[in-house]
């Protein structure tokens, strides 16, 4: 059997490698939930206004999204490895100064180092992934999850920041990253191999940098802006043209450079186009669930942080079974299926969320729709990153993995923009009629969470254009025996017992 077809899984060091690339994903996508049940606290503490709150957690949406393909790119210009290890350093740093704040701005400023942290080592851990477990059984178990590792943070982040909010205190909600990263970094060295760059050259495409950064920040700014400043408003318009004229100019120069940050071809991959904006519509709307429910649960049911996470622990559960099943699907029938049906069954989830009452119950009106979200959400996100991830090469793995991150992150901002938009329109309307605050709130509550069902139901629609994968590795991408013929160097042996190319 040729080296690179061996299984990993079947390693003691790739268990352990696959653990630790996890545990990196995992720690950056809690910290994306951590503080939502938070807020309150953070709000008195340190003396936020209503409307700047909402930058608690857009700050780190903000730069984790918008500098999430340049993650990608100096991961492989200088090392996925060393990308991982620097992002580390910036969360912790970012985390440390977060939980030692003592005004809104000192906090708001943590949060943006946090999300820049993030996007240097999502992208730089999923290349690792995707590029070391290339044998088809092996690609489809570490994706599945990694999938799973996805659905599940969210939901776990609410639940951890509950507890530590009732218990340490708020603070906690951040110092627990330098912890996590103290165990991380060593596990980084000791675990992940150390890589050559990826890329040939080591130019560094400044134009297209500039551009596709400021287009991402400058269009993530204003979908977090939008909802209290109005969608209508002329700033609001102006940052929207903006960001379509950077992103624009950038897709230009690229035509230009030798060595693009984001070469062009790489949207030709098949489905690749279809993949992200199944995630980018879908996570809209099923992500902000968390939000809105959140906020029901505490604001018109009386929870407190500690039972308002709690009340997802059965989520987790059905997430991870659901994505694990899921992976199996993806092998037998195709990620395209898998998706699709998935998106369905978390519309309806929501679609019963959506029809919470003010006096409702967990039992009979929240935990029955949620369930019913686990099982669709856990094999969507195994879905989407298998069929993401189908046709690239190793050498377009950093930029691949950057631009399904960046999607995923880009419909959390969109999904919260325009939900928060319905749901306080809505809520205005029936203040104004008569109605009292807290029927108010669940009104406009219902009407985002039935919007989120309409858009996880467009996701389902768009997946049938998404490469069917079935994790074979001869359409897996990473394996493409013309491909390897032509331009992949000898394997050079590693701590894994296997072979490992130097792009790697």
């Amino acid at each position: 059997m040729p080296p690179e077809n061996r299984s990993l899984l079947a390693d003691p060091h790739g268990k352990r490698l696959l653990l630790v690339l996890c545990a990196v994903a995992f720690m950056d996508f809690v910290d994306a939930s951590i503080t939502n049940v938070a807020l309150p606290h953070i709000r008195v503490a340190l003396g936020f206004s209503v409307q700047t709150l909402q930058w608690v957690p857009s700050a780190y949406l903000l730069t984790y999204g918008g500098l999430m393909l340049l993650g990608g790119r100096l991961a492989d210009l200088f090392g996925r490895r060393r990308m991982i290890l620097v992002g580390t350093a910036l969360v912790a740093t970012g985390s440390l100064i977060g939980g030692l704040a003592d005004s809104s701005g000192m906090f708001i400023g943590a949060r943006l180092g946090q999300g820049v942290g993030a996007a240097l080592m999502l992208p730089a851990a999923l290349s690792t992934l995707t590029t070391t477990f290339t044998a088809g059984a092996d690609r489809a178990k570490a994706l599945g999850i990694w999938g799973a590792v996805a659905g599940l943070s969210s939901a776990i982040g609410i639940l951890a920041g509950g507890a530590l909010v009732e218990g340490p205190g708020w603070r906690w909600v951040m110092f627990v990253n330098p912890i996590a990263c103290a165990l991380i970094v060593p596990a980084v060295l000791a675990i992940v191999p150390a890589d050559r760059p990826a890329a040939k050259t080591k130019r560094f495409d400044l134009v297209g940098s500039t551009l596709v950064t400021g287009g991402m920040l400058l269009l993530v700014f204003a979908l977090v802006r939008a909802p209290t400043q109005g969608w209508s408003a002329t700033a609001t318009w102006l940052e929207l043209a903006g960001a379509a004229a950077l992103l624009t100019a950038f897709v230009l120069a690229e035509r230009l450079v030798a060595d693009p940050i984001l070469p062009l071809s790489t949207l030709r991959i098949p489905g690749l186009v279809a993949a992200n904006l199944t995630g980018l519509v879908g996570f809209a709307g099923m992500l902000t669930m968390f939000f809105f429910l959140t906020l029901y649960m505490q604001t018109v049911l009386g929870y407190s942080p500690l039972e308002a996470g709690a009340a997802y622990l059965p989520l987790t559960f059905g997430i991870g079974v659901s994505a694990g099943l899921g992976a199996k699907l993806v092998a037998k029938v195709g990620s395209r299926v898998v998706i699709c049906a998935g998106a369905l069954i978390a519309s309806a989830g929501l679609l019963l969320l959506a029809q919470v009452p003010v006096h409702g119950g967990y039992l009979p009106n929240i935990l029955p729709g949620l369930m019913l979200f686990a099982f669709g959400v856990g094999p969507v996100f195994v879905g989407v990153t298998a069929a993401a991830n189908a046709g690239a090469t190793t050498k377009q793995a950093g930029v691949v993995a950057a631009i399904m991150n960046s999607s995923q992150q880009v419909g959390g901002a969109l999904g919260l923009a325009i939900f928060s938009a319905i749901a306080t329109s809505r809520t205005t309307h029936l203040l104004a009629t008569g109605a009292s605050v807290h029927a108010a709130a669940t009104g406009g509550f219902d009407h985002a969470l039935l919007a989120g069902a309409a858009f996880a139901a467009a996701a389902a629609v768009i997946s049938l254009r998404t490469a069917n994968t079935h994790q074979d590795p001869m359409e897996a991408g990473y394996a493409d025996p013309a491909h390897d013929a032509t331009t992949a160097p000898e394997p050079i042996p590693t701590r894994l017992g296997i072979g490992l190319h130097p792009t790697n």
